[in-house]
C-alpha cells in the first residue's frame, strides 16, 4: 500500500523539530538562526505559513513562507535525508506557492547556499531562475544564490 504524505500547516508543538532541522540541514556551519523559539514565532505569525510534512518516524519536511506587500519570500525548506528525493520537497513547495497565489501574490523568492549545488537545481527544476549572487548574505560569510519564481508566468520577477 503507497500512503499519499499530507502537507499541513506546523503547530507549536513542531517548533524544536523544525528548528532542529533547520541546524542540522540548513544552517551547519553558520550559527543558528532558526532556534525554536524563532520558528515558534513565525508560527503564530499572520503573515507566515509554516507547513510541514508529517511521517510515523517524525517530521519528513517543512517549509517557511513569509509574505509582505506582493512578494512571498521562501525562508526555509528542509527535507530531511530519509525522505529526500522521494517528493516532499516538491509537495512542500507547491502547497506554499498555491498559498502564495491564492493570496494574490504572484511572486516568490529564495535564497539557497552557494555552496548547495543541490538546492540551486531543485529551485531550477520547480520553475525558479537565478537572479543573482549576493556575498556575505550568510552570517557575513557566505554568498547566497537568490531564485525567484513568478507563479503568473506574465513579468519576470523583481525580487528586490
Amino acid at each position: 500500500m503507497v500512503t499519499v504524505p499530507w502537507v499541513v500547516l506546523a503547530t507549536g508543538g513542531d517548533a524544536s523539530a523544525i528548528g532542529e532541522m533547520s541546524r542540522k540541514y540548513i544552517e551547519d556551519g553558520l550559527g543558528w538562526s532558526w532556534t525554536p523559539a524563532r520558528v515558534r514565532k513565525a508560527i503564530l505569525d499572520r503573515s507566515t505559513n509554516v507547513a510541514v510534512i508529517r511521517e510515523a518516524s517524525g517530521l519528513a519536511g517543512f517549509g517557511i513562507m513569509e509574505y509582505v506587500d506582493q512578494k512571498a519570500h521562501l525562508a526555509l525548506l528542509g527535507v530531511d535525508p530519509r525522505w529526500r528525493r522521494q517528493g516532499r520537497g516538491s509537495l512542500l513547495l507547491g502547497w506554499l506557492e498555491k498559498c502564495a497565489d491564492t493570496a494574490g501574490i504572484g511572486c516568490i523568492q529564495v535564497e539557497a547556499r552557494c555552496d548547495n549545488p543541490g538546492a540551486v537545481a531543485f529551485y531550477k527544476s520547480q520553475g525558479y531562475r537565478e537572479v543573482r549572487r549576493i556575498l556575505g548574505y550568510y552570517g557575513g560569510v557566505l554568498e547566497a544564490v537568490q531564485l525567484a519564481k513568478n507563479l503568473w508566468g506574465r513579468h519576470q520577477c523583481d525580487p528586490h
